[in-house]
């Protein structure tokens, strides 16, 4: 029984382990209480979610106009179920509802009407008090560390405006790409897998945009068969993530590989570095935290790969006393 973690882009390097060793040592009693590995996924993203340091629930980034909108999603490697939540302000874990959107793929509603998969904004938030979410004022969302980040490059942005509209100006624009997207991916005592994601989404985005932690087969995938599974988490430039759907696109090789280590290398070069969706003259930032497990052998490999500057992982099995948590600072891979 395994749990594994990541964020991409740490900007605080010891807080961002701290949280991942809670996190990791959360989901593994879970596991070892006999929860399932979704149990287990969603209990590992909460925490990250509480902790206001990552791009997640508390902590989010804020959009352009300073509100915070928060993704999630998770899904069940045994049933191939799917649950997300995009624009939410006033749910305090959007990675719950997301469970219970996965959940509620089960049963029919009344007039046997097709239970939702995916929903976002006040009618998700709606929802989400109707199926016992703790809700939150929206306000109680913002921590000081993205109210600071946001009036540093709104700032920034505007004095930028104002010195482009000087006829003598010569002004290089700052990015903006804090991109610390949480995930889990987790394996239980029966084989099966889950994965999970939660993102803020990038710094000053659009009011009404969706990322890739609610988007199906980009932001995380996890499917189990007689002979392998797997599970896998993504963070990144969201909308790039989205356009190849990485993670299901990933999950997929891993499941027709000889070598995961050789087949994750591949799929995040192939299928996102060099893809014919993506521009070819811009950084293209990608993370991804893997897990495959071997059932008729009770083996299993975590593996990550990332294009982003930084990238934090985390992984603990039910065996292990203690978490092991690592941050990867250099960029391995890279556009030819």
């Amino acid at each position: 029984m395994n749990c594994s973690l990541g964020a991409g882009n740490c900007i605080d390097e010891t807080k961002y382990q701290r949280v991942i060793k809670e996190a990791g040592v959360r989901a593994t009693v879970v596991l070892k209480n006999g929860g399932s590995a979704v149990d287990a996924c969603e209990t590992a993203i909460v925490r990250l979610e509480n902790c206001g340091n990552t791009n997640a629930g508390f902590g989010s980034n804020l959009c352009w106009d300073g509100r915070v909108q928060c993704d999630a999603s998770i899904m069940n490697g045994s049933n191939l179920h799917f649950g997300a939540c995009t624009n939410v302000s006033t749910v305090r874990n959007p990675i719950r509802l997301a469970r219970l959107l996965c959940d509620g793929q089960s049963t029919m509603l009344s007039m046997e009407r097709i239970p939702p998969m995916v929903m976002a904004g006040s009618g998700a938030e709606r929802y989400a008090e109707e199926l016992g979410c703790t809700m939150i004022d929206s306000s109680a969302l913002i921590s000081s560390k993205a109210k600071l980040s946001y009036n540093h490059y709104k700032s920034k942005i505007s004095a930028i405006t104002s010195a482009s509209e000087a006829p003598t100006s010569s002004v290089v624009p700052t990015q903006v790409s804090a991109l610390d997207t949480v995930g889990a991916v987790c394996v239980d005592s029966a084989g099966n897998t889950a994965a999970g994601c939660s993102s803020g989404g990038l710094l000053l985005k659009v009011p009404g945009r969706v990322g890739q932690a609610a988007t199906y087969g980009a932001g995380c995938w996890a499917t189990n068969t007689t002979e392998t599974s797997v599970a896998t988490c993504t963070t990144g430039n969201g909308e790039y993530l989205m356009k190849t759907l990485l993670a299901k696109e990933i999950c997929v090789d891993l499941l027709t590989s000889d070598c995961a280590v050789t087949s994750l290398h591949k799929s995040l070069k192939s299928k996102f570095l060099e893809s014919p969706f993506l521009p070819v003259d811009q950084e293209l930032y990608a993370g991804a935290l893997s897990l495959i497990y071997y059932p008729h052998g009770n083996t299993g490999e975590v593996l990550w790969s990332h294009t982003t500057k930084s990238f934090c992982v985390g992984y603990m099995s039910t065996q292990q006393k203690a978490p092991k948590v690592s941050t990867f600072n250099n960029v391995v891979l890279r556009k030819n």
